[in-house]
């Protein structure tokens, strides 16, 4: 029987630690428009009612109708319209009139758009590991799960009831797999989404997150593929991105970050959970990765680090 860790998407899902930040219903009517350039982080929009027209920053517009769910994982700014142009002096300040309630357009304007619009954070320090494995953008019409769950997550933020923290977690947990596994994956650019849609390649994914703590060979990955060694190096590499060894090595070191965050075990104990021998060889790789050592990352992200980190391990290069 597979268990949760076996299952990649549901493994980097609960690495992120999806958070959200903000939640709120965007009323828009007459022409109007809204700009931000100050963003790095996730991205929801759940459209409910008319459409509109997003540009996230260093794409094209991509128009939304009621529906339609979009999750930009990592969101660096974004332009939002209605379908007609706005004009040079449509106002751009949205009104606050009401918790968790903006008003977009001109205040006597019948609305026209409704949506649900999200910001989130992703709470692992291996956020851009993880991240690169996912599309920029997933774009989803028709999903009723999708438009059933985005309602039950703004409701639960604007409620103050025992257990709203947990509910949310879990709820954008699901939210975020609902969302990753909806979209067209033969559309998507090389990743972990396109490699899972291949069953050949989800069964060799499955074994590695199953055996982060175990030595996982190519061999191995392309037995329980079915395919010849040379085969299914290029059959990976061209779907996920990147070499299987690397892949391997990058969803390690990201166990690793997020255990040394924590700061509950000693470098010895991370090393094997991460399928190294050892707490220098774990130190030896780290700093080869990461360009600093786990002691020095534990610093710098807040966690108390490995209680056994030697001089040695310290200055690995």
């Amino acid at each position: 029987m597979r268990t949760l860790h076996e299952d990649p998407l549901a493994a980097v899902v609960a690495l992120l630690r999806p958070a959200l930040s903000l939640a709120k219903l965007v009323e828009a009517g007459g022409r109007w428009k809204v700009e931000r350039r100050d963003m790095a982080s996730p991205f929801y929009c759940a459209i409910v009612e008319g459409s509109a027209r997003l540009t996230p920053t260093g794409r094209g517009p991509i128009t939304l109708r009621a529906g339609d769910f979009i999750l930009i994982p990592d969101l660096q700014g974004f332009g939002m319209t209605g379908e007609a142009p706005p004009g040079p002096n449509a106002p751009s300040r949205p009104l606050e009139i009401g918790p968790g309630r903006v008003r977009l357009g001109p205040a006597d304007a019948p609305v026209q758009m409704r949506a649900l619009v999200g910001h989130c954070r992703f709470e692992t320090p291996a956020k851009g590991l993880l991240v690169s494995l996912l599309p920029d953008v997933i774009h989803v019409s028709g999903n009723d799960r999708l438009t059933a769950l985005v309602p039950v997550i703004h409701e639960e933020t604007a409620a103050e009831r025992p257990g709203r923290e947990l509910i949310l977690q879990r709820l954008l947990d699901v939210l975020l797999v609902e969302a990753l596994r909806s979209g067209p994956a033969v559309d998507m650019p090389p990743g972990l989404l396109r490699g899972l849609s291949d069953p050949r390649l989800a069964t060799a994914l499955g074994r590695i997150h199953a055996q982060a703590d175990g030595e996982v060979s190519i061999a191995t990955l392309a037995k329980d593929a079915g395919m010849s060694r040379s085969s299914f190096f290029e059959t990976f590499r061209r779907e996920i991105g990147c070499a299987p060894k690397e892949y391997v090595a990058h969803w390690r070191m990201a166990v690793a970050k997020t255990l040394l965050r924590e700061g509950r075990l000693t470098n010895a104990e991370i090393a094997r959970r991460v399928g190294y021998g050892s707490a220098s060889a774990f130190g030896t790789a780290f700093v080869r990765h990461e360009g600093l050592s786990p002691g020095a990352f534990a610093a710098e992200v807040g966690g108390r680090g490995g209680r056994d980190v030697s001089m040695d391990v310290i200055g690995a290069g």
